[in-house]
């Protein structure tokens, strides 16, 4: 998860799920992370729009909250975004 701590020192992400799925649409995601309890619907509508856009989709080990955590924010994170 070294690109993503890069990303977040230079504030080259996005959080939430409209976000990143709005950025993923837009062709601006460079990766997509997924915590491992991230709701059924997100993970398969984030999987199939990364697929067909070739974005690259990382699962992360840990539940919505420990990426919260992991990105330094005190809220659950779901999904986010490393944008270019």
């Amino acid at each position: 998860m070294k690109e993503l701590k890069d990303a977040l020192k230079e504030n080259k992400v996005v959080m939430g799920t409209d976000r990143t799925m709005k950025s993923v649409k837009l062709g601006k995601a460079e990766t997509v992370v997924l915590a491992s309890n991230c709701p059924d619907d997100v993970r398969k509508d984030l999987e199939k729009y990364t697929k067909l856009s070739g974005i690259k989709l990382e699962n992360f080990e840990g539940t919505a909250k420990q990426l919260g955590v992991f990105c330094g924010k005190p809220f659950s994170i779901a999904s986010l975004a490393i944008v270019k």
